[in-house]
Protein backbone atom coordinates (compact mmCIF):
# COMPACT_ATOMS: atom_id res chain seq x y z
CA UNK A 1 0.00 0.00 0.00
CA UNK A 2 1.10 3.56 -0.97
CA UNK A 3 0.62 6.81 -0.74
CA UNK A 4 -0.57 8.38 -4.14
CA UNK A 5 -0.04 11.88 -5.03
CA UNK A 6 0.64 13.39 -8.82
CA UNK A 7 3.80 16.37 -9.37
CA UNK A 8 2.63 18.52 -12.82
CA UNK A 9 5.38 19.82 -14.76
CA UNK A 10 4.20 22.77 -17.04
CA UNK A 11 6.33 24.29 -19.39
CA UNK A 12 5.86 27.52 -20.36
CA UNK A 13 7.43 28.41 -23.52
CA UNK A 14 8.91 25.91 -26.44
CA UNK A 15 12.40 26.31 -26.48
CA UNK A 16 14.61 28.45 -28.70
CA UNK A 17 16.57 27.03 -31.56
CA UNK A 18 20.23 27.07 -31.37
CA UNK A 19 20.83 28.90 -35.28
CA UNK A 20 23.02 31.91 -36.65
CA UNK A 21 20.77 34.18 -37.82
CA UNK A 22 21.84 35.50 -41.60
CA UNK A 23 20.64 38.95 -41.63
CA UNK A 24 21.81 39.77 -37.80
CA UNK A 25 24.34 38.98 -34.90
CA UNK A 26 21.45 37.01 -33.17
CA UNK A 27 21.76 32.80 -32.51
CA UNK A 28 17.96 31.80 -31.76
CA UNK A 29 15.28 31.94 -33.27
CA UNK A 30 11.45 31.13 -31.39
CA UNK A 31 8.78 29.38 -32.59
CA UNK A 32 6.15 31.38 -33.75
CA UNK A 33 2.97 28.92 -33.35
CA UNK A 34 2.18 28.95 -36.53
CA UNK A 35 2.19 26.74 -39.69
CA UNK A 36 2.94 27.21 -43.45
CA UNK A 37 1.33 25.01 -46.07
CA UNK A 38 2.38 25.05 -49.85
CA UNK A 39 0.14 22.92 -52.12
CA UNK A 40 0.74 21.56 -55.26
CA UNK A 41 -1.35 19.71 -57.08
CA UNK A 42 -1.32 16.67 -55.08
CA UNK A 43 1.58 16.97 -52.67
CA UNK A 44 1.97 19.60 -49.81
CA UNK A 45 4.78 21.13 -47.88
CA UNK A 46 4.26 21.74 -44.28
CA UNK A 47 6.76 23.93 -41.98
CA UNK A 48 6.88 25.26 -38.45
CA UNK A 49 7.45 28.86 -38.48
CA UNK A 50 10.05 30.16 -36.40
CA UNK A 51 11.20 33.63 -36.20
CA UNK A 52 14.80 35.50 -34.91
CA UNK A 53 14.43 36.97 -31.39
CA UNK A 54 16.21 39.66 -32.78
CA UNK A 55 15.34 41.16 -36.45
CA UNK A 56 12.58 38.64 -36.56
CA UNK A 57 13.95 37.04 -39.82
CA UNK A 58 11.81 33.83 -40.79
CA UNK A 59 13.07 30.30 -40.46
CA UNK A 60 11.11 26.85 -41.67
CA UNK A 61 11.33 23.91 -39.79
CA UNK A 62 10.08 21.20 -41.88
CA UNK A 63 7.29 19.07 -40.57
CA UNK A 64 6.24 17.14 -44.04
CA UNK A 65 7.69 17.47 -47.27
CA UNK A 66 6.16 16.60 -50.74
CA UNK A 67 3.88 14.14 -49.20
CA UNK A 68 0.35 13.22 -50.96
CA UNK A 69 -2.55 15.99 -49.14
CA UNK A 70 -4.66 12.42 -49.06
CA UNK A 71 -1.99 11.26 -46.66
CA UNK A 72 -2.92 14.00 -44.21
CA UNK A 73 -6.02 13.57 -42.17
CA UNK A 74 -9.07 16.13 -42.42
CA UNK A 75 -8.36 16.65 -38.38
CA UNK A 76 -4.73 17.10 -39.03
CA UNK A 77 -4.86 19.39 -41.61
CA UNK A 78 -7.50 21.55 -40.26
CA UNK A 79 -5.11 21.64 -37.01
CA UNK A 80 -2.37 22.67 -39.11
CA UNK A 81 -4.60 25.29 -41.59
CA UNK A 82 -6.04 26.85 -38.37
CA UNK A 83 -2.34 27.03 -36.47
CA UNK A 84 -3.82 25.04 -33.40
CA UNK A 85 -1.12 25.90 -30.72
CA UNK A 86 -0.68 22.41 -28.88
CA UNK A 87 0.42 21.13 -32.34
CA UNK A 88 2.73 23.91 -32.41
CA UNK A 89 4.06 22.47 -29.53
CA UNK A 90 4.18 18.90 -30.57
CA UNK A 91 6.58 19.75 -33.11
CA UNK A 92 8.70 22.71 -31.49
CA UNK A 93 9.66 19.92 -28.60
CA UNK A 94 9.77 17.39 -30.84
CA UNK A 95 13.22 15.20 -30.35
CA UNK A 96 12.41 13.55 -34.12
CA UNK A 97 11.12 16.94 -36.02
CA UNK A 98 14.85 18.78 -34.73
CA UNK A 99 16.80 15.59 -35.60
CA UNK A 100 15.74 15.54 -39.23
CA UNK A 101 16.02 19.14 -39.79
CA UNK A 102 19.13 18.83 -38.54
CA UNK A 103 18.25 21.50 -35.83
CA UNK A 104 19.29 22.18 -32.43
CA UNK A 105 17.38 22.87 -29.37
CA UNK A 106 18.45 25.60 -26.78
CA UNK A 107 16.61 22.80 -23.64
CA UNK A 108 17.82 25.59 -21.20
CA UNK A 109 15.62 28.18 -22.68
CA UNK A 110 12.14 26.45 -21.22
CA UNK A 111 10.86 27.74 -18.35
CA UNK A 112 8.30 25.66 -16.40
CA UNK A 113 6.39 25.86 -12.91
CA UNK A 114 5.53 22.72 -10.93
CA UNK A 115 1.94 21.96 -9.76
CA UNK A 116 1.75 19.58 -7.01
CA UNK A 117 0.42 19.20 -3.01
CA UNK A 118 2.59 19.83 -0.07
CA UNK A 119 3.10 16.59 1.47
CA UNK A 120 3.00 17.53 5.42
CA UNK A 121 5.26 16.44 8.10
CA UNK A 122 2.25 15.22 9.66
CA UNK A 123 1.41 13.10 6.52
CA UNK A 124 5.02 11.66 6.68
CA UNK A 125 4.30 10.55 9.94
CA UNK A 126 1.06 9.25 10.33
CA UNK A 127 0.84 7.25 7.49
CA UNK A 128 1.58 3.44 7.82
CA UNK A 129 2.59 2.77 3.84
CA UNK A 130 5.64 2.01 3.56
CA UNK A 131 5.99 4.34 0.62
CA UNK A 132 5.08 7.36 -1.06
CA UNK A 133 4.08 7.31 -4.46
CA UNK A 134 4.17 10.50 -6.95
CA UNK A 135 3.91 9.87 -10.10
CA UNK A 136 5.26 12.87 -13.25
CA UNK A 137 3.05 14.54 -15.61
CA UNK A 138 4.90 16.10 -17.36
CA UNK A 139 4.25 16.61 -21.90
CA UNK A 140 6.82 17.83 -23.09
CA UNK A 141 10.59 16.53 -22.40
CA UNK A 142 13.58 19.00 -21.83
CA UNK A 143 16.35 17.60 -20.11
CA UNK A 144 14.69 18.67 -16.28
CA UNK A 145 16.17 16.63 -14.03
CA UNK A 146 14.04 14.32 -11.71
CA UNK A 147 15.84 15.24 -8.80
CA UNK A 148 15.71 18.52 -9.75
CA UNK A 149 11.39 18.00 -9.11
CA UNK A 150 12.11 15.79 -6.19
CA UNK A 151 13.74 18.38 -4.40
CA UNK A 152 11.77 21.25 -5.17
CA UNK A 153 8.21 18.97 -4.26
CA UNK A 154 9.20 17.41 -1.06
CA UNK A 155 11.39 20.92 0.09
CA UNK A 156 14.81 18.78 0.37
CA UNK A 157 18.02 20.66 0.10
CA UNK A 158 20.67 19.35 -2.22
CA UNK A 159 22.46 17.16 0.74
CA UNK A 160 19.28 15.91 1.87
CA UNK A 161 18.14 14.74 -1.22
CA UNK A 162 21.73 12.90 -1.75
CA UNK A 163 20.94 10.91 1.22
CA UNK A 164 18.43 9.60 0.28
CA UNK A 165 19.93 8.57 -3.49
CA UNK A 166 22.88 7.37 -1.14
CA UNK A 167 20.77 5.26 0.98
CA UNK A 168 19.24 3.61 -2.08
CA UNK A 169 15.29 5.11 -1.00
CA UNK A 170 13.80 7.26 -3.84
CA UNK A 171 12.93 4.24 -7.15
CA UNK A 172 11.87 5.16 -10.50
CA UNK A 173 9.86 2.46 -12.12
CA UNK A 174 11.03 0.25 -9.10
CA UNK A 175 14.84 0.85 -10.25
CA UNK A 176 17.12 3.08 -7.35
CA UNK A 177 17.03 6.89 -9.03
CA UNK A 178 20.20 7.71 -10.50
CA UNK A 179 20.75 11.26 -10.57
CA UNK A 180 21.30 12.13 -14.28
CA UNK A 181 17.92 10.49 -14.89
CA UNK A 182 15.33 12.90 -16.55
CA UNK A 183 11.89 13.71 -16.44
CA UNK A 184 9.55 11.34 -19.12
CA UNK A 185 5.76 11.83 -18.78
CA UNK A 186 4.27 9.25 -16.42
CA UNK A 187 7.73 8.34 -14.22
CA UNK A 188 6.18 6.73 -11.18
CA UNK A 189 8.55 7.59 -8.11
CA UNK A 190 8.75 5.55 -4.83
CA UNK A 191 9.98 7.31 -1.77
CA UNK A 192 10.97 5.25 1.82
CA UNK A 193 8.87 7.15 4.26
CA UNK A 194 10.70 5.66 7.02
CA UNK A 195 13.69 7.02 5.87
CA UNK A 196 12.05 9.97 4.56
CA UNK A 197 10.29 10.72 7.68
CA UNK A 198 13.72 10.43 10.30
CA UNK A 199 15.24 13.31 7.58
CA UNK A 200 12.02 15.62 7.56
CA UNK A 201 11.85 14.90 11.83
CA UNK A 202 15.65 15.53 12.51
CA UNK A 203 15.03 18.47 10.83
CA UNK A 204 12.18 19.76 12.58
CA UNK A 205 14.20 19.21 15.75
CA UNK A 206 17.06 20.66 14.85
CA UNK A 207 15.06 24.13 13.69
CA UNK A 208 14.08 23.79 17.25
CA UNK A 209 16.94 23.71 18.69
CA UNK A 210 18.30 26.47 16.68
CA UNK A 211 15.16 28.96 17.68
CA UNK A 212 15.38 27.92 21.05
Amino acid sequence: MSIEYTWEVKAQNTPLLKKKCNHCDSERFHCSDKFRLNAQKKNIDIWLIYRCVKCHHRYNMTIFSRIRTESISKEMFNRLSENNVDLAWEYAFSRETRRKNNAEADLDSVEYEIQFDEVSVEEITSCEDEMLSFTIKCPFEFNLRLSTVIRTCLNLSASKLNQLIDTEAIFVHKRPLQKKHKVQNGDIIHVNREKLKNLVFNNEIHDEVVVK
